[in-house]
């Protein structure tokens, strides 16, 4: 029976192993891809468009809104969508930092 040490020797060895022989695949693999990317003549969104329902692809697109409120001290704005900051947070009247 093999020792501890013996043991994660040999996991070392295979693990540095893994490591080449995925190296090398991966070049095999990427190869491959470029060659049929150039043949059909893909675009990247055409490669790694995601189906529909899910993913970055099919989100709305962010709209930044307007600023609303403006800190008088810092500068600082708010749109008044979610969650207020700090200089603004525990504000009885925050009419009076409304940007007219």
């Amino acid at each position: 029976m093999a020792t501890y040490r013996e043991l994660k020797a040999q996991i070392a060895d295979l693990e540095e192993e893994a490591a080449v022989a995925r190296a090398s695949e991966i070049a095999e693999v990427l190869a491959d891809v470029r060659a049929k990317v150039a043949e059909y003549g893909l675009t990247v969104h055409e490669v790694f468009e995601e189906s529909p329902g899910r993913g970055e692809a099919n989100r709305r697109p962010h709209q930044s809104l307007p600023p609303k409120y403006r800190d008088p001290v810092s500068g600082l704005t708010w749109s008044g969508q979610g969650r207020a900051p700090a200089w603004i947070a525990n504000v009885k009247k925050r009419e009076k930092l409304l940007i007219r």
